[in-house]
Parts: C-alpha cells; sequence; structure tokens
C-alpha cells in the first residue's frame, strides 16, 4: 500500500506522522485543548515538537491532564516537584508560565471570557485556509500571529512570542497550512465547513 502525500515535516517518524494524520491543523475549539496546546507549544520554544510530542504524556501526568483549575493552585512545592520531573523540559521559566497561564485563563472565565470563543474571534471564528505549494512558503510568523502574540501577553500570558503563537495556530486549526499537496489540506479543510477547492 502506498503511503499518503503529506506534508514533509513529520519525516517517517511514526509518532510525528500519525501527529500530522489525526490531529495538526484539526479546528479545536475546547477552551481547556486550546490552552493545553499552548502550553506546549511554549515549552517547545528553543525545542523540536517531536521532543514535546514524545513527552506529551508526561506533561500531561505533570499538569494534571492541565486542568486550569488544579494547576492554577500550584506553588513552589509543584515547580519542584515539576524540575525534579526527567519526563517533562525542566524549566522553571516555562514551569511558572505554565502555572500564571492557568491562573489568567481562570480569571478570564470569572470575567465572562472564554479563551476559546476569545481565541477564534481573532479569524471571526472561521479557520484560515492557505494554499502553499511548498516548505519554503509557509511563514514562521504572520502579522496576525503577532496581534494574537500582542493580545495574549497583554493577559498576562507568557512564553506567546508572535513564532510560538503562529504554531499553535497552525497546530489547533485556525490555520490551515497543510501543503497543497498533502492529503490532509482537502480534508483540513471540509472540516472547516469549507469546500475542497480554494
Amino acid at each position: 500500500m502506498t503511503a499518503p502525500c503529506r506534508c514533509p515535516w513529520p519525516k517517517d517518524d511514526p509518532l510525528y506522522c500519525a501527529y500530522h494524520d489525526e490531529e495538526w491543523g484539526v479546528p479545536e475549539y475546547d477552551s481547556r485543548a486550546l490552552w493545553e496546546k499552548l502550553v506546549l507549544d511554549g515549552f517547545q520554544a528553543g525545542l523540536s515538537w517531536i521532543t514535546i510530542l514524545r513527552k506529551r504524556d508526561a506533561f500531561r501526568r505533570a499538569f494534571a491532564d492541565f486542568d486550569p483549575e488544579v494547576v492554577a493552585r500550584y506553588g513552589e512545592d509543584d515547580v519542584q516537584r515539576l524540575l525534579g520531573d526527567a519526563g517533562i523540559i525542566r524549566s522553571r521559566a516555562k514551569i511558572e508560565a505554565a502555572i500564571k497561564g492557568a491562573r489568567v485563563f481562570l480569571d478570564m472565565r470569572e470575567k465572562g471570557q472564554e479563551f476559546g470563543p476569545w481565541m477564534w474571534s481573532f479569524v471571526d471564528g472561521r479557520p484560515l485556509q492557505n494554499a502553499w505549494d511548498a516548505m519554503s512558503q509557509v511563514p514562521t510568523q504572520t502579522p496576525l500571529s503577532v496581534d494574537v502574540s500582542k493580545a495574549l501577553r497583554a493577559k498576562g500570558f507568557n512564553f506567546v512570542g508572535p513564532v510560538i503563537v503562529y504554531a499553535w495556530m497552525e497546530a489547533t486549526g485556525l490555520v490551515n497550512d497543510h501543503l497543497t499537496t498533502c492529503f490532509r489540506h482537502g480534508e483540513v479543510r471540509r472540516m472547516a465547513g469549507l469546500d475542497e477547492v480554494a
């Protein structure tokens, strides 16, 4: 059986291919899941995504399945526990950013602003559809990711620079950056309620 034509970045790594084929670019609307992915993209800063992907289960254990109610209550003892957890990325700055982010997430909710709908408002609730033919055309950041980054920082989130934010937007389906030659481009486009043809 011939392997499907996919974006080149997963290479031949089975875990990476499964992530590409099943998750990457699929529109995600759940606030908690969106926040989890934003935290993980923040941990990725300076590293490759496959490193985070291989540690994702350990991250979920360490951060109580990314339950913001639990993570928001983490104190210094929890920070020390996480700094000693070899299963995750042991960066104090990133760990503290995740805890602070949980508190911001809950503060927003308390004030009547759900994280998911707020994030989707930046694309008017409709996934942006790109039509790149080659990886060299795909940007690492855009004016929109700069704006979203500024908005997240203004709320109090950290590790949300424009490059991190754009990678997160691609991963969560706010942007469809599967190449047009990739079998997932049309599938993800249809998930957004759009025709395959741009």
